[in-house]
């Protein structure tokens, strides 16, 4: 029955069901290809259960002393990794003096690192660094920690987190490197959070 419906009304627009059945049949095939790739590529070996970096080396991005860069340094401390350190890019000779001042006088713990940005730039000059001290040992890793705001409202998320963002995109196709965000919650997202537990608890009692 279908080989005469097709056949029939084939010059009516039948050949468009062909062409669509046909153009879906090789979507598919592709689909279930790269999911068969992937599934090979990240299939575990007994070697990979107990693997463990020989050597860690973190990273902690600080372009303001304030409290989620503190709460970064603390993460990256926790960590315990071999080598720790806090980079910050000088994109403004001020600013980074005053900066340097007041790490000095906190003294958080780790060693402060000034980065030179010719064209008053972050991203750039700290990806450069965090690549240059990649090994290429597959054992290596370098961990870069990241604050992250978290906010509440849509514009807000447009005002802010713009760097680690383009950092994190940047450093994922970097082999041995990575990148944890630090979340910081401002003011507004605890807020959003009790609205939303309120709606829900008034949608369960209904």
């Amino acid at each position: 029955v279908l080989i005469i419906v097709l056949a029939s009304k084939f010059i009516y627009g039948a050949y468009l069901a062909i062409l669509a059945m046909a153009v879906l049949f090789v979507l598919m095939k592709l689909i279930s290809r790269h999911y068969a790739k992937v599934a090979q590529e990240t299939a575990l070996s007994p070697s990979d259960v107990r693997l463990l970096p020989s050597r860690v080396h973190a990273v902690v991005l600080v372009t303001d002393i304030d409290k989620p860069a503190m709460r970064a340094v603390t993460f990256a401390r926790a960590s315990r990794a071999n080598t720790t350190e806090a980079v910050t890019v000088a994109a403004d000779e001020e600013h980074t003096r005053e900066l340097r001042a007041e790490w000095d006088a906190l003294d958080p713990g780790i060693p402060l690192k000034i980065i030179a940005s010719p064209y008053r730039e972050v991203v750039s000059p700290f990806v450069k660094y965090v690549k240059g001290l990649s090994t290429g040992k597959p054992r290596d890793v370098v961990m870069v920690y990241v604050p992250e705001l978290v906010v509440g409202h849509w514009w807000e998320q447009v005002l802010h987190n713009q760097t680690t963002l383009l950092i994190k995109t940047r450093l994922a196709f970097v082999r041995g490197v990575i990148t944890a965000a630090v979340p910081y919650q401002l003011a507004s997202s605890r807020h959003a959070i009790d609205r939303t537990v309120r709606r829900e608890g008034a949608a369960w009692r209904r």
